[in-house]
């Protein structure tokens, strides 16, 4: 059998906490309305064409569950109560409780809204790491006063299963050396990067448990999945050498382009504006953030410079944000002399779970959405893109500098 790269590391133990808040959103509401607690409850959309965005854990016994078609839960629920659900609300809990973290440990990462990794690793030579790791829950729970769950183990996958096992309002500590037969009486879809596609084609091999997967060969997993299988074996395996990356709070992202050129040709700086916008959207997506304000910039070939801005709901989707600047250009666009230079600045990011705003949007428009970014992230920007933006090329931005890269 196939000997993955990390088995011999196993002697470098690390211990590594992930914290996830339980039903975050829900649990939020409420501590603004202590009637919604017990009872069923469902985030998201109010039309039948909406998605749940959350759920309470009375909800999920019906077999509700996020991303689901609000309609499709109603059924399932019909006493359930709906709440339409404030983002800026949740996304000031979440950097109360960042803050939290950040004044107790050494570092740690946070991948989104509700969701933290910490690295003690080395700290169990002074401090038990479960003792830490309790106390920072107990912590977080008293001053925040929401529910959180936590895992512990020697790596952010087995780390990350173990605090869905012990969801919710709960912890549990895999020691080291365990990791192989904790997850192995498991289903194969508590591995995190398995999805129900990934899962499906599995249970088709005859692979519903991750001792199964354990004691497949990593070379068959690699014919059916490629590189994913191999990832997927390691996983099973408890094998996951990912470090935690710092955690940075990226103020604003955006594009410039310098035409080579001055330019009048409103045909190409609209054109221009939706490339540069709906390659940032899939950048906010990628990164799970949020914007609350738009930003359009123009240098005329005179060097003149102006910007305008404008706030708008929290979001990271192409078809809100396109609106908002084409009309910021119009606005701005008055001299009727040649352009030198065009911006686009995406700031007041906020950290999303997901990857739309689902509190706005059709299942349909989700699922485009997705399979965009899917196709995108697999074959490259603009490999999907609306046809006006063709024309500017495919031009590569780092959102973070404004340049191209």
């Amino acid at each position: 059998m196939l000997v993955r790269k990390g088995e011999e590391d196993r002697g470098n133990k690390r211990n590594i906490v992930h914290l996830d808040l339980d039903s975050f959103f829900v649990s939020v509401e409420r501590l603004h309305d202590r009637r919604l607690n017990g009872k069923p409850i469902l985030i998201g959309g109010s039309g039948d064409r909406g998605v749940v965005a959350s759920c309470s854990y009375e909800a999920r016994q019906f077999g509700i569950h996020s991303a689901m078609p609000m309609r499709t839960a109603r059924q399932l629920c019909p006493e359930a109560l709906l709440v339409r659900g404030d983002f800026s609300r949740y996304s000031q809990k979440s950097h109360e409780i960042t803050e939290i973290i950040r004044e107790n440990v050494p570092l740690f990462e946070k991948s989104s809204i509700d969701e933290f990794y910490v690295d003690y690793t080395g700290m169990d030579q002074f401090f038990g790491c479960f003792k830490m790791a309790r106390e920072l829950r107990q912590k977080i729970m008293q001053q925040s006063g929401l529910p959180i769950s936590l895992g512990l183990s020697e790596n952010k996958t087995v780390s990350k299963v173990a605090t869905g096992e012990a969801k919710p309002n709960n912890e549990k500590q895999v020691p080291h050396g365990e990791e192989r037969p904790f997850l192995a009486p498991l289903s194969v879809r508590k591995i995190p990067m398995i999805g129900k596609q990934t899962a499906h084609t599995l249970f088709n091999m005859g692979v519903k448990r991750i001792h199964t997967l354990q004691g497949m060969p990593a070379e068959l997993l690699e014919s059916a999945f490629g590189k994913n299988g191999l990832l997927i074996w390691d996983k099973a395996n408890g094998i996951d050498r990912s470090p935690i990356i710092p955690y940075t709070e990226a103020k604003s992202i955006s594009s410039e382009n310098t035409f080579e050129t001055d330019t009048i040709d409103t045909g190409l700086l609209q054109a221009t504006l939706t490339a540069m916008t709906e390659q940032l959207a899939g950048k906010l997506r990628q990164q799970q953030k949020l914007a609350s304000t738009v930003a359009v910039k123009i240098r005329y070939s005179d060097f003149d410079t102006h910007t305008v801005q404008q706030r708008v709901p929290f979001t990271a989707a192409d078809h809100m944000l396109l609106p908002v600047v084409k009309a910021l250009f119009q606005r701005l666009y008055q001299r009727r002399m040649l352009i030198r230079l065009i911006g686009v600045r995406f700031s007041g990011l906020v950290h999303g779970h997901y990857q739309i705003n689902l509190f706005e949007d059709t299942e349909e428009r989700i699922s485009l959405y997705q399979a965009m970014d899917r196709i995108n992230g697999k074959y490259g920007n603009k490999t999907v893109c609306r046809a006006v933006g063709m024309q500017v090329g495919r031009r590569r931005f780092n959102p973070f500098n404004g340049k191209e890269s």
